[in-house]
């Protein structure tokens, strides 16, 4: 899973960043609200962590940014703010949960697996379920018909794109910002090595799931016929 993390306070958002990347997530972070705003609009994130009070374009501005242009990735507000009526605003605006400094990590990961569970494929025990296979991102195991195997993080990275948009074609560029970051100088053959490893790894356990090419444009999950 990728986040985005925008807080202007460094140690909070270093700190919070050391955390979420020690319990498996991907986190891009920023310290503005031009930043957060620019990358939010990407659509490449499975969840947003916005502070409330940027600078340079306040955390609500953000948020209500992305509402007015349909991006509906998850967004927990934090903030210092905890009257009920800044609450019933935040969420009015779109927020997704509120979460009020100072918090316990394990709150805020928990409100992380709470507004992600909304995906249709999300089991509650965090593991994703589509058609014939399940996987689990907490251990990178995925199950099938056939058996289990381990993934490495990235091409679990990379399945977790797949599921959360299963159906729909992906871009490269897409895919590439998904799996390894904004800020990487990744090769373009990377991507196609690891499509390749998937695809391995989902004929072994047997799924139905194949991950078609889109010529020209990127890549899709599909079910298809059984491997036997």
């Amino acid at each position: 899973m990728r986040i985005l993390l925008a807080e202007d306070d460094i140690n909070l958002n270093h700190t919070l960043s050391y955390q979420l990347n020690a319990q498996g997530f991907a986190v891009d972070s920023c310290f503005d609200g031009e930043e957060a705003l620019f990358w939010a609009k990407e659509n490449i994130h499975d969840v947003i962590l916005l502070d409330r009070m940027l600078p340079m374009i306040e955390g609500t501005d953000v948020l209500q940014n992305l509402r007015q242009e349909e991006i509906a990735i998850p967004v927990i507000l934090i903030t210092a703010l905890g009257a009920l009526s800044d609450k019933v605003e935040g969420l009015n605006m779109g927020a997704d949960d509120y979460l009020v400094k100072p918090f316990a990590f394990e709150e805020l990961l928990a409100r992380i697996y709470c507004v992600t569970r909304r995906s249709p494929i999300l089991a509650k025990d965090n593991k994703f379920i589509l058609s014939d296979v399940t996987y689990s991102p907490e251990e990178n195991i995925l199950t099938g018909p056939k058996g289990n195997c381990s993934l490495s993080k990235r091409e679990g990275t990379l399945l977790e794109a797949f599921l959360r948009n299963q159906g729909q074609t992906l871009s490269r560029s897409t895919l590439l910002l998904k799996v390894w970051g904004p800020e990487s100088d990744v090769e373009d053959g990377n991507l196609d090595n690891y499509i390749h490893f998937l695809r391995r790894r989902l004929l072994a356990i047997g799924s139905r799931l194949q991950i078609k090419t889109i010529r020209g444009i990127g890549y899709c999950l599909k079910e298809g016929a059984a491997n036997v």
